[in-house]
């Protein structure tokens, strides 16, 4: 049941990228998932009901992201005192999965790029590309930095790179561009933020 359910979901995560989620119907996702049509509907009531389990799905993944890497896994309205003790091998840990989930893991790419396409088409769509590519991940670095600044020098970037990734032909080239973007950030605002740790952090 399980694995169906999951099939279910990493069909449609896909469908919905290529197709929007207009343009799919519960039937394309079922002849995806190599199930009848009626057989859908005993995992999940309507099309709405899938995306919403992708959604869950998602705040999982990015809770368990973030719990791997130690940084905090609420707002900072909601845990304020997780964001006291701000570590930046973790923080850079944590940009260095966010890339690699971005760009490597098939369901987050699929994800990635139907809120890309979908935030123009829905306003509860371009909530969720906010929440996930957007501001969302811009403001949790800043309150983490305690600085805007900082944070956009940090996620800009990285953020443009999920794209150059999705189109090089020789993915080394992004992969090597992202970690020379985090060598210059650390040089420019290490003593800033962090009062100039450097030789205690690994940058590869």
């Amino acid at each position: 049941m399980q694995n169906t359910k999951k099939r279910i979901m990493n069909e449609a995560v896909k469908l919905f990228a290529c197709r929007g989620y207009d343009g799919t119907s519960m039937e394309a996702i079922a002849a995806r998932a190599s199930i009848k049509a009626p057989s859908i509907y005993k995992h999940f009531k309507s099309k709405s009901d899938v995306f919403d389990a992708i959604l869950r799905e998602m705040e999982r993944r990015d809770a368990e992201n973030a719990a791997a890497c130690g940084v905090p896994e609420e707002t900072i309205e909601k845990n304020p005192e997780s964001y006291s003790h701000a570590d930046i091998t973790e923080l850079l840990d944590f940009c260095r999965m966010q890339f690699r989930f971005w760009t490597e893991d098939a369901f987050a790419v699929s994800f990635r790029k139907m809120l890309t396409a979908e935030q123009y088409r829905s306003e509860d769509t371009q909530k969720r590309y906010r929440q996930y590519l957007g501001d969302g991940p811009l403001f949790y670095t800043a309150d983490i930095l305690g600085s805007a600044e900082a944070a956009l020098a940090l996620y800009a970037p990285m953020h443009l790179l999920y794209s150059v990734y999705d189109h090089a032909e020789d993915k080394s080239v992004a992969e090597n561009m992202f970690e020379t973007h985090l060598a210059a950030w650390l040089s420019a605002w290490n003593k800033k933020i962090f009062g100039g740790r450097e030789n205690e952090i690994s940058v590869k």
